[in-house]
């Protein structure tokens, strides 16, 4: 039987996706968690930023941890990927069970170390997951069922920071105002005692091990025993791309209050921020959902009116969510026009990941310049925004343009890849410090405040992003790697 015809293992998948989506609940978790601390703890703003990066910095070390280890033996070949998994989500429920005492001794270092082990934990679960739902089918759809699991992810993001906005603060008429750090303890419980339910499951559920199915590659391997990421430019050059990548979709959200505040965008101010993060966090979902499509086998027509219906649902999931916590979302509702431009895009992409990459990275590069040179705020906030559209589905093309042709090794290869997450903490920085200019320029730069002018940071990471789409089949070719460049994107 040919690899070309092997059907989704549906099952198997769907427990795996449940981990995708923890990763989302608790990512966005650290939204609500960072302004809880700030108060609690009377922290400054970039005190309070160490809440999301001991979460980034725990994916750096993990990767680390793991690869070192790998050297000696490779864990995923000895162990296999199920209980790597499992034990994955183990040691995050050892994280969320942290957050018990750190509450009683009311320490914030002690919820940094919780949240570190928690991040510790979901560093090992990406490891094994990304490569395994690329692997639980046929090859030419991987990358789709890594989209339409990073859309679950999204789903995550997207109302993991309400539940737990409920969950502390309760909702209605009964909203309490001020928190104790007593509050922290139940949902935490709650999210420990989950990730050991979901370890049991997948310890003695289905999944077949690739790492077992793989034997045959590692034979042909033998003959490239000694791995160097030099070897294979398509790695390197691939870290860099989800560094940037990372980076570059959190720097447009961490920044965007900033830009909100400023009096050219309309002095929003912080309680009236959620909706248009919200937003941008759902632009990532409605991407993963559009992308998501692909992975069910549907004839052209069904296909393609899916891609339109989709992103449909999933703006409507956004405004729903808004308006059921009671936010005046009216100025949304020119934001389709973005979304019919992102579904026009992803059509001429299809699903060759190298092209999507490339059309995808071009586009957010031309939304950044339409951000920067509009001159109506009004609309310029949504090119910002709709970045999320054209980021939505990058992670998985630059993933799996990054590990093609390396057999045995993909296990180390996407342990460096999982370091890259790295970025997540350092480009909103670099952004960041452009936006405090303002504090010793206030006349801006070239008749836009600074803070705006920032923007040109996530312009640079597409546009890196759009080389790498454009320049990594080149090198796969070269290499004579056959990359999945499977026809028939809904056209």
């Amino acid at each position: 039987m040919s690899s070309e015809n092997v059907q989704t293992k549906w099952g198997q998948f769907i427990s795996l996706i449940i981990v995708f989506f923890f990763w989302g609940f608790v990512g966005s978790a650290n939204d609500i968690l960072i302004p809880v601390f700030k108060k609690v703890f009377t922290l400054s703003q970039v005190q309070s930023q160490l809440v999301a990066w001991a979460f980034y910095a725990a994916y750096f070390v993990g990767s680390i941890i793991f690869f070192l280890v790998s050297l000696k033996s490779d864990v995923l070949q000895k162990f296999g990927y199920k209980k790597t998994l499992s034990a994955g989500l183990i040691l995050s429920a050892v994280g969320s069970f942290l957050f018990v005492p750190a509450a009683t001794m009311e320490s914030f270092p002690f919820f940094l170390t919780a949240l570190f082990t928690v991040g510790l934990g979901f560093s090992i679960q990406q490891i094994v997951a990304n490569p395994l739902a690329i692997k639980m089918g046929s090859p030419n759809t991987g990358a789709h069922r890594l989209t339409l699991a990073g859309g679950v992810n999204s789903f995550g993001t997207t109302i993991g920071a309400i539940l737990l906005g409920i969950a502390l603060f309760g909702m209605g008429d009964n909203k309490k105002t001020n928190l104790s750090l007593e509050d922290i303890k139940l949902p935490f419980i709650i999210l420990g005692l989950a990730f050991i339910l979901v370890a049991i499951f997948m310890y003695f559920s289905k999944i077949e091990d690739p790492a077992k199915i793989d034997e045959e590659e590692a034979k042909l391997e033998q003959k490239h025993a000694k791995f160097s990421i030099l070897d294979y430019p398509q790695l390197y050059l691939g870290m860099l791309g989800i560094f940037i990548y990372v980076g570059t979709e959190v720097t447009i959200i961490s920044n965007l209050p900033a830009l909100l505040k400023t009096n050219e965008f309309g002095n929003i101010l912080e309680d009236a921020i959620s909706p248009f993060i919200a937003l941008y966090w759902g632009s990532l979902m409605i991407g993963r959902w559009n992308g998501g499509v692909n992975v069910f086998n549907t004839s052209n027509l069904v296909n393609t009116a899916l891609k339109f219906i989709v992103p449909a649902l999933a703006f409507g999931v956004i405004i729903g969510a808004n308006v059921f916590a009671a936010h005046d979302v009216s100025s949304f509702y020119i934001y389709p026009i973005w979304i019919l431009l992102f579904i026009a895009v992803s059509f001429v992409g299809g699903k060759n990941a190298g092209k999507t990459l490339m059309l995808f990275g071009i586009s957010g590069l031309l939304m950044m310049v339409a951000g920067l040179v509009c001159p109506y705020t009004e609309i310029a906030k949504f090119f910002f925004i709709s970045g999320g559209l054209f980021l939505s589905i990058m992670w998985p093309s630059i993933f799996d343009l990054a590990i093609a042709g390396l057999g045995k090794n993909t296990g180390k290869a996407s342990s460096f890849l999982i370091m890259m997450i790295l970025g997540g903490g350092v480009i909103p920085l670099v952004q960041g410090s452009i936006c405090d200019l303002d504090l010793t320029h206030p006349n801006g730069i070239l008749g836009i405040t600074y803070t705006h002018f920032s923007y040109i940071v996530p312009l640079l990471g597409f546009a890196y992003l759009a080389f790498y789409g454009f320049y990594c089949p080149k090198i796969l070719k070269s290499q004579g790697v056959s990359h999945v460049q499977s026809e028939g994107g809904g056209h």
